[in-house]
């Protein structure tokens, strides 16, 4: 039997949240209701009030509310909700949480949410389910449920997507996780199309060595991803060879995984290998989309939504000095590995992107700013060759063996 969290704002949404409890409790199973409304008084009874949610983090919710600021209320109790949720998972009180709501109901329940780790059930049932959720999901496993209709009272259909929605989260607690006693140290790579050959060449040999490898494209999305990953210390070392995020978040790209990209497995400590990879290419979409500072630098078409931008000179030194500076903030083993003959498959000496100048600027800045505790290693080869992707797996797993 599992205990689910039925987390919502009990003064617009009681009733329904009432209804998900009612229909969780008639799987089998128990059910913690907490209420984060801000306003009006609960129109049910919670197990656990407002005024406890705020106590755990501290929080005096009565200031904003004597203001009358709704948005700041949403926002305190979106802070304290995901304490309280945090709080009751490490304490082993629930087994899932379930949510409802609006614009505003959605913003605290899934920020409750995004503090819990990977794996544990989490449902969010929304109005906003259909569009862009980003910035509600952003890296987690939220499963964003359509409300389909409005969420303003019990009916034929709210009914009938509440009772699915109960029975989805019952679902996920009841599924068992099998443990393996020959699970593996997990390594997360970063890859793209044009470092494929290499990133799988050094996959085959680091999981030869008793590891599993985990890789994540290169594509905003996938940046953030390993890193939210690499936070939760699921992590146990980085093979980071495709660092073309930071392109696009220098030169004003598409495929930015933000500015924070990288700093993850520099806060944990863990082993690292990084690669300029495909840092000569920025990211834009269909030809049309294309900045008109842009329009006379060297392009290509990869695809009719996807066009690509060889970073100049000034950009690429600027992409290296950015990479020591990640480099330099690691507080575990890292070794910046340089491919001397092109940093992705464009690259390559006859291919579109081929740019001595600019890839010994890259090169230059990155030797010019890492600190002495960088190991660098240079290497006569383009990216995707085997002598590269065979140096980097060494890399990586000598500092994973000898921790340094």
């Amino acid at each position: 039997m599992a205990t689910i969290a039925v987390l919502g704002t009990l003064d617009t949404n009681g009733e329904e949240h009432a209804y998900i409890a009612e229909c969780i409790r008639a799987r089998g199973h128990e059910t913690t209701l907490i209420d984060v409304g801000t306003f009006a008084p609960p129109t049910v009874e919670p197990d656990i009030s407002r005024e406890l949610v705020a106590a755990v983090s501290a929080i005096d919710i009565n200031t904003p509310l004597q203001r009358g600021d709704r948005e700041e209320c949403i926002s305190v109790m979106a802070i304290a909700s995901a304490a309280l949720l945090l709080q009751l998972y490490s304490d082993r009180k629930i087994d899932g949480v379930i949510s409802m709501g609006g614009v505003s109901g959605t913003k605290i329940g899934t920020a409750a949410m995004r503090t819990l780790p990977l794996g544990f059930p989490k449902v969010m049932v929304t109005t906003l389910a259909s569009g862009n959720t980003r910035q509600y999901v952003g890296t987690s496993d939220i499963v964003m449920f359509p409300s389909i209709v409005d969420i303003a009272g019990l009916n034929s259909i709210s009914r009938t997507i509440c009772t699915r929605a109960a029975g989805a989260i019952c679902g996920m607690a009841e599924a068992k996780i099998e443990q393996s006693e020959t699970d593996r140290p997990i390594i997360a790579a970063s890859i793209s199309d044009n470092t494929t050959e290499c990133v799988n060449a050094a996959r085959d040999i680091i999981e030869a060595a008793g590891y599993e490898v985990l890789v994540f494209q290169a594509n905003g999305n996938g940046g953030r991803s390993m890193e939210s990953l690499i936070e939760s210390g699921m992590i146990s070392g980085v093979l980071d060879i495709t660092t073309t995020e930071l392109a696009d978040e220098i030169a004003g790209g598409t495929l930015t995984a933000g500015p924070s990209r990288l700093e993850a497995a520099a806060k944990a400590g863990i082993p690292a290998v990084i690669a300029p990879g495909c840092t000569d290419i920025v990211n834009f979409g269909a030809p049309d989309t294309i900045p008109k500072q842009y329009l006379d630098r060297k392009l290509f078409v990869q695809n009719p939504q996807l066009t690509l931008m060889r970073s100049n000179t000034q950009e690429a030194a600027n992409i290296g000095k950015t990479l020591a500076d990640k480099a330099n903030a690691y507080t575990g083993p890292v070794t910046m590995m340089l491919p001397l003959k092109g940093v992705s498959a464009l690259g390559n000496e006859g291919e579109q992107f081929f740019d001595p100048s600019a890839d010994t600027a890259l090169f230059e800045s990155i030797k010019q700013h890492v600190k002495p505790k960088v190991s660098v290693q240079e290497i006569d080869a383009e990216i995707n060759h085997s002598d590269f992707s065979l140096a980097c797996a060494v890399a990586l797993l000598d500092m994973l063996k000898t921790g340094k």
